[in-house]
């Protein structure tokens, strides 16, 4: 679930950046795909492994 949050905001920087868009400092594409980093990194590390709505 964290791998996919990660792969929207790396598409929404990529559309930011694309488009020129104009954001406030909070919201530039690089603060966004910094967060998507971190959304990566969590995953790989395997947090968020338990949050599977299937239960064996």
């Amino acid at each position: 679930m964290l791998g996919i949050g990660a792969a929207v905001l790396f598409f929404i920087a990529f559309l930011i950046n694309a488009a020129d868009i104009s954001t406030n400092d909070a919201f530039t594409s690089t603060n966004v795909m910094l967060l998507g980093l971190m959304l990566l990194a969590l995953h790989v590390a395997g947090i968020g492994t338990g949050w599977s709505g299937r239960r064996r």
